[in-house]
């Protein structure tokens, strides 16, 4: 998916929401757990009832590794069915992939040809020979960890380094990235207050939100100091919708937590 037709599902359907798909047999419904793959049935209900409210999906990789082959199985069977049925939503592989550039050119190619997600999350630790093989692949995104939502982040991405914060440094060294333009970055949204700073360094990139809702995070704020021109926002929702009951209402719940979303950012929008 371009960035172009990204934008314009988002203005179409009056929504930025991004629902994470981080499915653990202990919280879904324990009706399901009768069923040949419970992990794939709740995934398919949950997209089935809010595909409208949104524009992208998340599917944890960690949620269906945990479960061995049966669980990357109801991940590809995830993913076939997002792109079978609704082929407009922008599709992230959260994985946190980062490798030297071999090994990294094969986990682009196990996401973007075998799975044909539209992007995956990448870490940057080893810099531009693992991140550039997910950026040489058209119309396919990697998201680059910036700077997280975790408590864990200031132990190394806000540090000084010559007078500038780490994560500033990636920032503005992966725009010298060859095929930077595929890049998109995660900022959590419990650091709403750098989202200023930030835009000035990637004006224009998209930038995908986790922690807002259960983690604690403000769509308002978010929006008031990392909204562009064109949103330039995947804000990520995952417990607060896809856990909104454990009863064989889930999906009818989460649908209901989806449009409350909807409607904030859709009232968001309005004043741009």
């Amino acid at each position: 998916m371009t960035t172009t037709q990204l934008i314009e599902q988002i203005q179409k359907k009056q929504s930025f929401l991004c629902i994470g798909l981080d499915v653990d047999l202990d919280k879904i419904p324990p009706h399901l757990l009768t069923l040949e793959d419970p992990i794939f049935e709740f995934n398919k209900a949950i997209i089935d009832a809010t595909h409208d409210l949104c524009v992208s999906y998340k599917p944890n990789t960690a949620f269906y590794e945990a479960y061995g082959i049966k669980g990357w199985q109801s991940f590809e069977k995830t993913i076939n069915y997002i792109n079978a049925n609704y082929a407009e939503q922008f599709t992230i592989a959260d994985a946190k992939r980062g490798d030297i550039g071999n090994t990294s050119s094969m986990y682009a190619k196990a996401f973007f040809e075998g799975l044909n997600f539209d992007s995956v999350t990448v870490a940057p630790y080893m810099g531009k020979d693992s991140v550039e093989p997910f950026l040489a692949f058209e119309n396919k995104h990697a998201i680059m960890l910036a700077l997280t939502s975790n408590e864990g982040a200031f132990d190394f991405q806000t540090k000084d380094v010559e007078g500038k914060e780490l994560y500033k440094v990636v920032l503005e060294t992966s725009k010298t990235w060859k095929n930077a333009h595929n890049l998109m970055y995660v900022v959590g949204a419990t650091k709403a207050e750098y989202f200023t700073s930030i835009r000035t360094l990637i004006p224009d990139s998209f930038i995908l939100v986790p922690g807002v809702g259960a983690q604690g995070g403000s769509l308002q704020d978010v929006c008031k100091y990392g909204m562009n021109k064109n949103v330039g926002l995947l804000v990520n929702s995952s417990r607060g919708i896809i856990y909104a009951s454990k009863g064989e209402d889930f999906a009818i719940k989460a649908r209901e937590e989806a449009l409350k979303m909807q409607i904030e950012m859709q009232q968001i929008m309005n004043t741009l």
